[in-house]
């Protein structure tokens, strides 16, 4: 399927999962986005996963490097289900996405956020796309694959490190397939009142585990997979208890 912009690129997808007994995601979102306060923002919308309803979820880090995860939907079945012993779950009544043209959107979190995003792609993003395209589903699953494609967008989208498969901080292993790819060419946003500035690298590159948040603004349309979530025993909250862990 060939699409000229984001705005086609979401508006095509089909809440179609792939196969496979691991647990599988499909959809859309800023992969990550620092801004020069300090703050990083990054956004999620799945509209399909083999673990719960579709969601939306924004991710938040503060100065200081305490996460926040917002999501639509039950944290167990949503992103805290996996990077939740690294950042605090709030569950939000909804996310507001609005495009605003083929290339620009508005994300709204009640009167939490408000943060508008314009993407434009690059010889580097229409390669990383072009290859996304021809790559076959066999491809996708090798970690050969996955961490040579991670090594590759480091220099061509000038993100820092970049991970495409790796361990969450819950423990289950993820791996990326960023289908289509196009660059964050501005941004503006607001935090609880607070305007976040202009976007630019981190001093230092962030992360949750194996997964590198990248240091320039990206947008990915794809799928990802998670080993399944084990659930063990705890005799120290109850009998019949049960917490998330590896």
């Amino acid at each position: 399927m060939t699409t000229t912009t984001p705005r086609q690129a979401v508006e095509a997808l089909q809440p179609r999962l792939p196969n496979g007994d691991d647990e599988r995601f499909i959809g859309y979102g800023v992969m990550g986005m620092p801004f020069a306060s300090g703050h990083y923002l990054a956004l999620r919308d799945f509209v399909a996963t083999s673990v719960g309803p579709a969601y939306r979820a924004i991710w938040h880090r503060d100065p200081e490097g305490r996460w926040t995860i917002h999501t639509t939907g039950v944290p167990a079945q949503t992103c805290p289900r996996y990077f939740g012993s690294a950042a605090t779950a709030v569950q939000v009544p909804g996310i507001d996405v609005v495009w605003r043209d083929d290339h620009t959107l508005q994300v709204t979190l009640g009167d939490e956020l408000a943060w508008r995003i314009s993407l434009g792609a690059t010889p580097a993003t229409r390669m990383m796309t072009g290859m996304g395209g021809v790559l076959p589903e066999s491809g996708w699953d090798s970690k050969a694959v996955l961490g040579a494609m991670g090594r590759m967008a480091r220099p061509m989208l000038r993100t820092g490190r970049i991970r495409l498969a790796g361990a969450t901080p819950n423990g289950p292993h993820f791996k990326a397939a960023p289908l289509q790819v196009w660059r964050v060419v501005g941004a503006a946003a607001a935090y609880r009142g607070q305007d976040l500035g202009k976007p630019a690298p981190l001093d230092e590159q962030t992360r949750l585990a194996d997964f590198w948040l990248p240091q320039r603004g990206v947008f990915f349309v794809g799928r990802a997979r998670f080993t399944p979530l084990v659930e063990r025993i705890d005799s120290t909250v109850g009998a019949g208890s049960a917490t998330m862990g590896p």
